[in-house]
């Protein structure tokens, strides 16, 4: 198949050509940046289009960006987006169509040439390919928090939200002033509220998650 990669590394695209030419397909169009890989890809339409999540000039997520310039410019495009690290950032958007045609991978899977090719396969035939770490990622970047509290902690944060104090919900539930506080404390963990806050801070913050 006729494919395009970009990647801010001479060397990676290198290899990634020669691995993709030995594998019988044609490279068609290797660059170094976001904004060139989405005119390639526009321009030249091909089967398959790899690009790096980092590139110049931020090395934030110019090419997850780009992916997604492609994606709305091309709903039929096929990308593989390869990465050091899971980035989050515009993958929502990326997957958004549900139309398949979509890779994520971490760059370690490409060492697996076997796992890698078929990946690239399955991607430009219209399949969804997510590295494990991503799908963990976005799972857990979208869960309701509030789904791992307990019947007790929900009613805790319930009569927090209600502007009661720790000594008015012990006396309302019938438990201890010290079990109370384990609950808080319990609550602001699970809702990913940092101990550096201030409790009245943290306070405000569980309400405001759980009223949202």
């Amino acid at each position: 198949m006729r494919i395009v990669v970009a990647d801010d590394s001479l060397l990676l695209r290198e290899g990634l050509q020669l691995l993709l030419t030995e594998a019988g397909h044609e490279v068609v169009g290797s660059v170094a940046d976001g904004p060139s890989f989405t005119a390639t890809v526009l321009e030249l339409r091909p089967e398959l289009g790899i690009v790096d999540v980092r590139m110049p000039p931020s090395h934030t997520d110019e090419g997850l960006r780009a992916a997604v310039d492609v994606r709305r410019a091309w709903p039929e495009a096929r990308l593989m987006v390869l990465s050091q690290y899971v980035e989050v950032s515009y993958a929502d958007d990326l997957l958004a169509t549900g139309d398949g045609g979509v890779g994520y991978l971490l760059k370690d899977r490409v060492s697996d040439l076997d796992d890698f090719l078929g990946a690239v396969q399955a991607v430009a035939a219209g399949g969804t390919v997510l590295d494990p770490m991503v799908v963990r990622q976005l799972m857990g970047r979208n869960r309701d928090p509030l789904a791992d509290l307990t019947p007790r902690e929900r009613e805790v944060l319930s009569l927090m939200a209600e502007g009661k104090s720790n000594a008015a919900i012990a006396a309302a539930l019938s438990v201890s002033l010290a079990g109370v506080e384990k609950h808080t404390q319990r609550i602001f963990a699970k809702l990913g509220l940092p101990p550096d806050d201030d409790t009245a801070h943290r306070r405000v913050a569980a309400v405001l998650r759980f009223l949202g």
